[in-house]
C-alpha cells in the first residue's frame, strides 16, 4: 500500500512540474487581477476571451490540486495506520488507491498534447469527395460527428462557412472550435473518412463506398498570425446562401478572399455584416498560410535530415463500414470499435487517444 502510494505521488509530482501547475496558478491570479479591473467588460470580446481561459485554467488546477491533496491525505493515513493497524480501513485505502491510480492516468492524457499548437483553437473544413448526393450526405455525417464531440467536450463551436447540397447534405463547412487543446484533439481526423453502407438515395438498395476529406489547422491569434498584403488578395462579395440556394440575406455580406499568390480561397457568410464576414475569413485565411509555410518548413528540415514524408492531406485515415458487418477502423493506429453509431454520435475519444500515442511512437522512432 505505501509503495503503490508512493509511486503514485511520484508520477503525480512529475507530472505537475511537466505541466508546470504552479506556474498556471500564477498565470491564473493575473488574470483574476485583470478580470476584477474597473471597465474589464468594455471590451466584450477580450473579456470573454479572458473568462473563458481563466475557466479553463482553474479547471485543471484544481483538478490536479484535489488528486494531489487526496494522495498525500491518504500517504500520511497510512502513516498512522503503522501504528495503529485496521485491517478494514487499509481495504478501503488500497480501494482508493485504484481509483486515483485510473483517474491519474485519465489525467497523464493531456501529456500528448506536447505539439506547437495543441493548445490551440481548431478550424476544423470538411469537403465532400466526388460522388454527389451520397458523398455529401456523408460529409454532413462527419460534421455532425465533429459538432457532437465538440458539444460533449463543453467546448464552442462557430460555422463559419457551409455549402449545401442540391438534395441532401453539404458539399463543404467550415468550422471554428474553440476550447483548451481543440487543435490537439482534433488534429487526429485531419485526412480522408471511407464509408461503405446501403445508400438511402439508391432505390436498389445497393451497397455505395463514399469518400469526404476533413482539414484540421490552428487558428492563430495576434502575434503568431501571418501578415498578408492587401495587394495580394482579391475580395469578393456575394448574397449568404441557405438552404436549397435560397437567399439568406438581401445584401452583400457574404465574403470571399482569394490570396493570389497560392490560389487560396476561403469564404464567409454566418454573420450578418459584410465586415464581420470579412474579418472572420482573413483569420482563416491566416490559419492556412501559417499552416502551408510551417508544412514547407518541415519538409526542409526533413530532407536536409535525407528523410521523405508523403503529406497527409488526402490520405485515406479511418474507414467506416456499416454494411455488411459493422467496425469502425483507423487505418494508422489500427484502433477500431463495431459500434459505429457511437463514433458517428461523436464518441472520437478512444481514437483521439490511440492516435496521439501512435503519433508518439512514430515521433521516437
Amino acid at each position: 500500500m505505501k509503495e503503490h502510494l508512493h509511486a503514485l505521488l511520484k508520477k503525480i509530482t512529475s507530472t505537475w512540474e511537466l505541466l508546470d501547475i504552479d506556474g498556471q496558478k500564477e498565470e491564473l491570479k493575473k488574470l483574476e487581477q485583470e478580470m476584477q479591473a474597473e471597465g474589464f467588460w468594455d471590451d466584450t470580446e477580450h473579456a470573454t476571451t479572458i473568462s473563458k481561459r481563466h475557466e479553463e485554467l482553474k479547471s485543471e488546477i484544481d483538478t490536479w490540486q484535489s488528486l494531489k491533496d487526496e494522495v498525500e491525505g491518504l500517504s500520511s493515513l497510512s502513516e498512522e495506520l503503522k501504528t495503529e493497524p485496521d485491517a478494514e480501513i487499509e481495504a478501503e485505502i488500497d480501494i482508493k488507491i485504484e481509483s486515483l491510480e485510473k483517474q491519474f492516468e485519465k489525467l497523464e492524457f493531456v501529456l500528448l498534447f506536447d505539439g506547437k499548437h495543441d493548445k490551440d483553437n481548431a478550424l476544423v473544413t470538411i469537403q465532400s469527395g466526388s460522388g454527389g448526393t451520397e458523398a455529401q450526405d456523408w460529409a454532413e455525417m462527419l460534421e455532425r460527428m465533429i459538432l457532437r464531440f465538440v458539444e460533449k467536450k463543453g467546448w464552442k463551436a462557430t460555422l463559419i462557412d457551409e455549402s449545401r447540397g442540391a438534395e441532401a447534405g453539404i458539399k463543404s463547412a467550415t468550422i471554428e472550435v474553440e476550447g483548451r487543446y481543440a487543435f490537439g484533439h482534433l488534429k487526429s481526423e485531419h485526412g480522408t473518412h471511407r464509408l461503405v453502407r446501403i445508400s438511402p438515395f439508391d432505390a436498389e438498395g445497393m451497397r455505395h463506398t463514399s469518400f469526404a476529406s476533413i482539414e484540421v489547422i490552428p487558428e492563430m491569434i495576434g502575434g503568431d498570425a501571418v501578415v498578408i498584403d492587401p495587394k495580394d488578395l482579391r475580395i469578393d462579395t456575394f448574397m449568404s446562401g441557405g438552404k436549397g440556394g435560397q437567399s439568406v440575406n438581401t445584401t452583400y455580406s457574404a465574403v470571399r478572399l482569394v490570396h493570389i499568390p497560392t490560389g487560396i480561397t476561403v469564404q464567409c457568410q454566418n454573420e450578418r455584416s459584410q465586415v464581420q464576414n470579412k474579418e472572420t475569413a482573413m483569420k482563416v485565411l491566416q490559419a492556412k498560410l501559417q499552416k502551408v509555410q510551417e508544412d514547407q518548413e518541415e519538409e526542409e528540415r526533413l530532407k536536409l535530415r535525407g528523410e521523405h514524408k508523403s503529406p497527409e492531406w488526402g490520405n485515406q485515415i479511418r474507414n467506416y463500414v456499416l454494411h455488411p458487418y459493422h467496425l469502425v477502423k483507423d487505418v494508422r493506429t489500427k484502433h477500431e470499435t463495431a459500434d459505429d453509431e457511437r463514433v458517428l454520435n461523436g464518441d472520437i475519444d478512444d481514437f483521439i487517444e490511440s492516435y496521439l500515442r501512435w503519433q508518439k511512437s512514430q515521433d521516437n522512432l
